[in-house]
C-alpha cells in the first residue's frame, strides 16, 4: 500500500543547507535510493516507492527547489544545475556518500546533471521520461505550457485546483494516462504548496522558467563518460518527451543496460504504474548490489 497524504505529511523532515530548508520523507534502512520528482509535483509523487521499496533501500523523496514544502534561501536560482548542487548539499548534510538515483520529468534532468558532476556519488541511475540535451524545447506541449504561464492561465488553474481537485485533474490530463483516477489528496498535495502565497507562486514560475536543457548541454561531456549503470524507462505517449529521447540516452550514455518502453504512457506514468517501476528497480538494484565494505555513511 502507498502512503496517504496525511501519513506523508506526518513524516516530513527538513534539513538546512545553503540552498534553503529542504523538505523530504524517508522510509527504510540500508543503501540509499534518492527519488527526484517532476515539475508541479513534489516528493509525494514517490509514495508508492516509499511504501514498497523500503524493504530493499532507505528510500528518500525530497521536494526540489521551488516545489513542494522546501523553503528557499533568499534569491536562490532554480535551474537544473542549481537543483543538482542542492542534491549534493542535501546528501552531505545527511552524511550520505552514494545513492541509487531515480528521476522523472525535470527531476530526471537534475539527476543527469548531478550524475555528471558527482559520478562518485551515483551507484546507479534510473531515468524515466525527462529532458536530455537533445530535447526539442519547442514541442507543442511545451509551447502550450509556456503560453499558459505567460497569460496567467496556469496560476489560475492551479488556484482553482487547490479548491477543486477536478480542475487540477483536467489541467494535468496531458501528463497522465487517466488523470481522473488520480486521488484528490494527491492533487491537493501537489497544488496547495505551489499557490499558498504570492511568493510561492513566483517560485513555481521561476522553476518552470529556469528548467532548460542548457544545463544538460553544459555537462554533456561528463555525462557521456558516466560509468554508473543506467536504466531507462519511457512512456511512449509523452507529449513533452518523445521515445526518441530514450534512444538518445541509450546511444550516448555508455552503460545503459536496458530501455523499457511503456506503451501508451505519458510523462507521469511512474505514478500510475508503480508496480512496473518498482519491479524494474528491484531487478536493477539487485544486479548492482552495493559494496558491503562501503562506508556506513552510504547506507
Amino acid at each position: 500500500m502507498s502512503l496517504t497524504a496525511a501519513e506523508f505529511d506526518r513524516t516530513r523532515k527538513f534539513v538546512t543547507t545553503s540552498f534553503g530548508r529542504i523538505a523530504y520523507v524517508e522510509r527504510g534502512q540500508g543503501p540509499v535510493a534518492l527519488f527526484i520528482h517532476g515539475a508541479l509535483l513534489n516528493g509525494y509523487q514517490w509514495r508508492h516507492q516509499l511504501a514498497e521499496l523500503s524493504s530493499l533501500r532507505r528510500v528518500i523523496a525530497l521536494d526540489s527547489l521551488g516545489m513542494g514544502h522546501t523553503e528557499l534561501a533568499p534569491g536562490q536560482p532554480l535551474g537544473m544545475k542549481n537543483q543538482a548542487a542542492m542534491i549534493r548539499a542535501f546528501l552531505d548534510a545527511l552524511a550520505i556518500s552514494e545513492v541509487d538515483l531515480v528521476g522523472n520529468d525535470s527531476g530526471g534532468g537534475a539527476a543527469q546533471v548531478f550524475a555528471a558532476n558527482h559520478p562518485g556519488h551515483v551507484r546507479t541511475l534510473a531515468l524515466t521520461n525527462c529532458e536530455v540535451d537533445d530535447y526539442d524545447e519547442d514541442v507543442p506541449a511545451a509551447q502550450q505550457l509556456r503560453e499558459m504561464v505567460a497569460s496567467g492561465a496556469l496560476v489560475k488553474v492551479l488556484q482553482a485546483a487547490a479548491e477543486r481537485p477536478a480542475a487540477g485533474k483536467a489541467a494535468l490530463s496531458v501528463a497522465y494516462q487517466d488523470a481522473g483516477s488520480l486521488p484528490d489528496e494527491a492533487v491537493l498535495s501537489y497544488v496547495r504548496p505551489l499557490v499558498g502565497s504570492p511568493a510561492r507562486i513566483q517560485q513555481m514560475l521561476g522553476y518552470l522558467a529556469a528548467t532548460t536543457k542548457a544545463d544538460l548541454i553544459e555537462v554533456a561531456p561528463q555525462l557521456r563518460s558516466l560509468q554508473a549503470p543506467v536504466l531507462v524507462l519511457w512512456g511512449t505517449a509523452d507529449s513533452f518527451f518523445p521515445l526518441s529521447l530514450a534512444h538518445w540516452l541509450r546511444d550516448n550514455l555508455p552503460r545503459v543496460e536496458e530501455v523499457v518502453e511503456i506503451e501508451g504512457a505519458p510523462v507521469f506514468w511512474p505514478e500510475e504504474q508503480p508496480e512496473l517501476l518498482n519491479r524494474k528497480l528491484r531487478e536493477f538494484w539487485t544486479r548492482h548490489a552495493p559494496d558491503q565494505n562501503a562506508s556506513p555513511t552510504s547506507r
